[in-house]
C-alpha cells in the first residue's frame, strides 16, 4: 500500500505547526507562538476546539518546563488538565461533533498520563515531595508506567514509605526486568539479594552474556548489608572478567567500598582509576576529593574542584570538594556555606551532610551538627563516618552516656571490625572507669588489622597517658613499615621527645610536614623544640583540631575574617 500523503504546511492547523514544532524540539517557538494563540483564545473562546485548546497549554507547559520555570509549567497544566476533563464530558454528552478534522487531532492529543507525570517532575524541582506523590498517586496502577513507578518508588523511599516503595520498585521490574537502579532501589530497602535476583533470572537465561548479573546483584546485597569485604571481593571477581574490566561505575563502587572499609590508599588508587578512563566523571568525586583533602594533599583538592566545576555546576560533588579544600584550611565558615549549597542541589548528599556538620561541629554549634549527622545516617546507615561524626558531637558536648549507647548499637549493628572496635575504644578512652575496656578493644582491632590508622592513634594515645613511650614507639614504628601517614610521623615524633631522641623526634615531623605542609600540629611540635634550643617569648599558637580530632571549637585561623561576607548565606544554612 502507498504511503499516506503528507500533510502540507498550507494545509495544517495552527495546533499542528505548533505540535510539529514540539516534536521537533523548537521549544523557544513553541512558547511564543502559543502564548500569542492562547491570548486569542482568551479572547474569543470560539476561536479553537476544546481539544485543541488543551493541546496548547500542553505544549506551551512543556516550553515552560524546558526553560525550567517549573512553577508557571504546573499552573498551565494544571489548566490543561482541567480542560481535558471538560473536554472528557463534553465527548460524553456529545460523542460526535461532526467535524472531520476532530478525529485525527483526537488521536494525536498528548497522553494526560504524560501531563501529570511533568507536573510532578516540576513539583520534585520546586521540592514539593508530597504534591508530586499526590498526582502520581492518582493515576490508576494499571496505567502507570514504568518511569511513573520509578518516581514514585524514589519518592516513596525518600519519604520513609519504605513498603509502597518496595511495591513501586517491584512493578519496574516486572516491567523492564533489567532496570538495575530499580534493583539497587530494593536492595537498599533491606529486600533479600536472591528474592530480587528471582525476578530477573528468565531474561538473564534467555539472553546471551548476562549470565554476570546475578554475581552483580550478589555483590550490591553484600553493599547494601553492610559487608564490604565480601562485597569488595564479589565485585573484584567482577572487574576482573574480560567482559567487564575497566567498567567505571565498578571501579567507582570499589573505591567507595575500600574507603568505608577504611583502606583509604586502594579507595584513592579506584578513584585514580576510574578518573582517568572516564575524565568526565563526577559521581564519587565528593569522597575522593575528601581523601585527598585528609592527606593534605590541598592543591589536588583545588584542581579536581575546579575541573569538576568546568564539568558541571549542577551536582553536589564540586561544592563538596571544594568545601573541603575550605574545610582543611579551617575555613569553616565558607565550608559550611559550600556545604549547604551543595545539599541545596541534592539533598540525599551524604559528603555534603558530613561536611556541613564538621563545619558547624568545629564552629562550636555542635547541637546543628548533630542533625546533620543524624540524617546522613538515616541516609546511609551502614557508613561508620556519619556515626563518628555524631559520636565526635557527643563527646564535644560531654554526653559520654549518648556516646556509649550509640558507639555499642554500631558495634552491634555493624559488626566486630577493627573499625568498629575502634570507634567503641574511643569512647571508652573517654570514661576512666572504661580505660582497661578500651585497651583490649583496641588489641582486638589491632590484631584483625595491625595497619588500620585510627586503632594505631587511639592505642598511642592510650600509652602516652600510662607515659608508656618505648611501647608507643614499637607500635608506631611497626605502623609505619608498610605505610606512611601524616599523623603517625607526628605521634612518632612526639613520643621521640618525650625520651629525648631529639634529632630523630625532628625527622618525624619534617616528614609529616613533607605529607601535609598544613598539618598545624607538626609544626608546633618543630616550633617548640626550636624554641627549646633558643627560648624566646613567643607564645605557643592553639592547637587546632582536625576533621578526625575530638570535634572541640578551636581557632578558625582567618575564618572570623570571612563570617561577615559569609553570613549573608545565611539561607543555605538552614536544612534543606
Amino acid at each position: 500500500l502507498p504511503a499516506p500523503p503528507v500533510p502540507s504546511a498550507a494545509s495544517m492547523s495552527v495546533v499542528e505547526h505548533v505540535r510539529e514544532m514540539a516534536a521537533a524540539g523548537l521549544h523557544s517557538n513553541v512558547r511564543l507562538l502559543s502564548g500569542l494563540l492562547l491570548t486569542m483564545s482568551g479572547n474569543n473562546p470560539e476561536l479553537f476546539s476544546p481539544s485543541q485548546k488543551y493541546q496548547l497549554l500542553v505544549y506551551h507547559a512543556d516550553s515552560l518546563f524546558h526553560d525550567k520555570e517549573y512553577r508557571n509549567a504546573v499552573s498551565k497544566y494544571t489548566m490543561a488538565l482541567q480542560q481535558k476533563k471538560a473536554l472528557s464530558k463534553t465527548s460524553k454528552v456529545r460523542p460526535s461533533t461532526g467535524n472531520a478534522a476532530s478525529t485525527p487531532q483526537s488521536q494525536c492529543l498528548p497522553s494526560e498520563i504524560e501531563v501529570k507525570y511533568k507536573m510532578a517532575e516540576c513539583y520534585t524541582m520546586l521540592k514539593q515531595d508530597k504534591d508530586a506523590i499526590a498526582i502520581l498517586d492518582g493515576i490508576p496502577s494499571r496505567q502507570r508506567t514504568p518511569k511513573i513507578n520509578m518516581m514514585l518508588a524514589n519518592l516513596y523511599k525518600k519519604a520513609g514509605q519504605e513498603r509502597s516503595s518496595v511495591t513501586s520498585y517491584k512493578e519496574v521490574l516486572r516491567q523492564c526486568p533489567l532496570a538495575l537502579d530499580a534493583i539497587l532501589g530494593l536492595l537498599s530497602l533491606s529486600v533479600k539479594g536472591a528474592e530480587v535476583a528471582s525476578m530477573t533470572i528468565n531474561v538473564i537465561q534467555s539472553i546471551p552474556n548476562l549470565d554476570w548479573l546475578s554475581v552483580w546483584i550478589k555483590a550490591y546485597a553484600f553493599v547494601h548489608t553492610g559487608d564490604n569485604t565480601r562485597a569488595i571481593n564479589t565485585i573484584c571477581s567482577l572487574e576482573k572478567k574480560s567482559l567487564l574490566r575497566d567498567n567505571v561505575d565498578l571501579l567507582g563502587s570499589l573505591a567507595d567500598l575500600y574507603f568505608r572499609a577504611g583502606d583509604n590508599k586502594n579507595s584513592i588508587l579506584k578513584f585514580e582509576q576510574a578518573q582517568m578512563l572516564d575524565p568526565y566523571l563526577i559521581k564519587g568525586m565528593d569522597v575522593y576529593g575528601y581523601l585527598l583533602a585528609r592527606e593534605g594533599r590541598l592543591e589536588d583538592v583545588e584542581n579536581l574542584g575546579c575541573r569538576l566545576f568546568n564539568i558541571s555546576d549542577q551536582h553536589a560533588e564540586p561544592w563538596v570538594v571544594s568545601g573541603c579544600h575550605s574545610f582543611y584550611s579551617k575555613r569553616y565558615s565558607r565550608a559550611l556555606y559550600l556545604g549547604a549549597k551543595a545539599i541545596q542541589l541534592n539533598s540525599n548528599s551524604v559528603q555534603a551532610l558530613l561536611l556541613k556538620g564538621a563545619a558547624l561541629r568545629n564552629m562550636g554549634r555542635v547541637q546543628e551538627a548533630i542533625i546533620h549527622f543524624r540524617e546522613a545516617i538515616r541516609l546511609a546507615p551502614c557508613r561508620l563516618d556519619c556515626y563518628e561524626g555524631l559520636i565526635e558531637c557527643y563527646l564535644a558536648s560531654n554526653s559520654i552516656r549518648e556516646a556509649m549507647v550509640m558507639a555499642n548499637n554500631v558495634y552491634k549493628t555493624l559488626g566486630a571490625n577493627a573499625q568498629t572496635l575502634t570507634l567503641l575504644a574511643t569512647v571508652c578512652l573517654e570514661d576512666p572507669v572504661t580505660q582497661e575496656k578500651a585497651k583490649t578493644l583496641l588489641d582486638k582491632a589491632l590484631t584483625q588489622r595491625p595497619d588500620y590508622i585510627k586503632a594505631v592513634v587511639k592505642k598511642a594515645e592510650l600509652l602516652s597517658r600510662e607515659q608508656k613511650y618505648e611501647d608507643g614507639i614499637a607500635l608506631l614504628r611497626n605502623a609505619l613499615a608498610n605505610q606512611s601517614d601524616c599523623v603517625l610521623h607526628r605521634i612518632l615524633g612526639d613520643f621521640l621527645v618525650a625520651v629525648n631522641e631529639y634529632q630523630e623526634a625532628m625527622d618525624q615531623y619534617s616528614i609529616a610536614l613533607s605529607l601535609d605542609p598544613n598539618d598545624q600540629k607538626s609544626l608546633e611540635g618543630m616550633q617548640k623544640m626550636e624554641k627549646e634550643e633558643s627560648p624566646t617569648d613567643a607564645t605557643q599558637e592553639e592547637d587546632v583540631d582536625d576533621m578526625e580530632g575530638s570535634g572541640e571549637e578551636g581557632d578558625l585561623e582567618g575564618s572570623d575574617s570571612e563570617a561577615a561576607q559569609w553570613a549573608d548565606q545565611e539561607q543555605w544554612f538552614g536544612m534543606q
